[in-house]
């Protein structure tokens, strides 16, 4: 995480202009401004009894309060009020140095230092807490079970900044979000403040871990971790349309961003994204506002005796589910595929058979996209979010994908004898493999039965994790 840069020196001494002269008390700022009148040894000794909230929230009232606010001696007792006198802190979280140099130093400090050290040493200091959260691994996604509560208890939240083809650059905080199962989704909605998508130049997402102050109504100081950047130029022109209702289109950009733009209109609906809970954390918080958090690269140990080795032992998690409820969620374990069964490059991993109908699932919704913007809300039919997780042989996540997909009607279905339903396929495809979904509408059920599922990975992914050369 890149620590925000210390302020520049500036003289730390804050001189009340006019508090040596009568005050004109048929002047109506001299009423308004009764407190500003005091002199500043005076104001300081208030302003000593506040806490971190209360004085970070009077920064934002005047001029001089900004200045009175970031003077070191105020912090400076803060920090080690906080910091020094706990002894149970690691000592990533408190810089013995500087409180021992404390009252030699404050002087010479720049005025706003001793506040930006203080919020930049309580940042890692609830790491050790959400790690051990982490320890509880699900046995059905191999994914930390405590995913969402870790990012609620840090304060994360997520940033959109979006920059048109003018030069100008906004950003905005989530309208809404929604967790499910294995993912999060998140959306920005237009409300007039989002230009036409022909005009957005780039997208960036950064997660915000933000300092919990009790300051209602302000935006609270964080660190920003880029987590990704889009050229809208490059993706516009292969943009696809997934779905639409009577008055939005979903237009997918790339695996798990869409844009719903007015239909008829260039305008921007909103903008969503669609994220994975694997190293969700880490990217989220660990990078920095110009560089996305990096992955420890891992390999499982090589071995030169199974002849058919990082063909075998995978453990699927998939669940499908929209920005209301889950419509679907099953694991599938020991799947394999046999070396003389790569074909054009891929290898087939079979979850569900057509031929056994013993695991054919009923989906418990119906599969639409509801979508909400300021005044109006809709739902787009046949759309929904896939979340996959593909497990090794090891139980570590292999493959993790979280996209909006889209149910298009089977041109060519399989004669099927069990099934007189219309059948349809979710198909979803990027770098490093495929999967397949065929399922089959039931009129008098009121419902879809997922009758096929396939993943199909790429020889490549699994030669370059499994060292292998299939």
């Amino acid at each position: 995480m890149k620590p925000m840069s210390a302020p520049r020196p500036v003289p730390s001494r804050v001189r009340v202009s006019g508090t040596s002269k009568r005050p004109n008390k048929s002047s109506p700022a001299c009423t308004r401004n009764f407190l500003e009148r005091l002199p500043s040894e005076v104001l300081m000794e208030i302003l000593s009894y506040l806490d971190a909230s209360a004085l970070f929230s009077l920064g934002h009232v005047s001029k001089l309060f900004h200045q009175l606010s970031n003077e070191n001696t105020l912090w400076v007792k803060i920090y080690i009020a906080e910091f020094g006198r706990n002894k149970k802190r690691t000592p990533n979280c408190m810089d013995e140095l500087l409180l021992r140099t404390a009252t030699v130093e404050l002087h010479d400090r720049a005025r706003g230092y001793w506040k930006w050290l203080h919020f930049r040493t309580l940042a890692p200091c609830d790491m050790n807490k959400w790690k051990r959260q982490f320890r509880l691994i699900s046995c059905h996604t191999g994914l930390p079970s405590q995913t969402e509560q870790v990012l609620r208890n840090l304060h994360v939240t997520w940033e959109l900044t979006i920059s048109d083809k003018s030069g100008q650059v906004d950003t905005h905080e989530p309208s809404w979000s929604h967790f499910c199962e294995t993912s999060v989704t998140l959306c920005w909605s237009g409300g007039g403040r989002l230009p036409s998508h022909r005009r957005i130049s780039t997208l960036q997402l950064h997660g915000v871990r933000r300092v919990p102050l009790n300051c209602p109504g302000l935006k609270k100081p964080g660190w920003r971790s880029l987590m990704a950047r889009i050229d809208m130029q490059a993706l516009t022109k292969s943009a696809q349309v997934i779905g639409q209702d009577g008055v939005v289109e979903l237009m997918l950009l790339q695996p798990g961003i869409i844009i719903g733009v007015w239909k008829d209109q260039s305008s921007v609906a909103f903008i969503m994204f669609t994220l994975h809970f694997h190293k969700l954390v880490e990217r989220s918080i660990q990078g920095s506002s110009l560089c996305p958090y990096v992955e420890p690269a891992v390999k499982p140990c090589f071995d030169d005796i199974d002849p058919e080795y990082g063909l075998h032992g995978y453990q699927l998690h998939i669940v499908l589910n929209n920005t209301v409820c889950k419509i679907m969620s099953g694991s599938f374990s020991q799947l394999f595929c046999r070396r003389t069964q790569i074909q054009d490059g891929l290898i087939q991993l079979s979850a569900i058979s057509r031929r056994e109908k013993l695991q054919h699932t009923p989906l418990s919704g119906s599969i639409t996209l509801p979508w909400r913007c300021e005044a109006l809300q809709g739902a787009v039919e046949n759309c929904c979010v896939m979340s996959l997780t593909l497990l090794d042989e090891f139980k570590k996540p292999f493959w993790c994908v979280t996209s909006p997909v889209s149910l298009e009607p089977q041109k060519t279905p399989h004669i099927s004898y069990d099934y007189d339903g219309e059948h349809f396929l979710i198909h979803y495809q990027d770098s490093d493999g495929q999967v397949k979904m065929e399922l089959v509408w039931m009129e008098e059920q009121k419902c879809f039965f997922l009758i096929s599922l396939v993943v199909l990975m790429t020889v490549c992914k699994v030669n370059k994790y499994f060292s292998r050369e299939y």
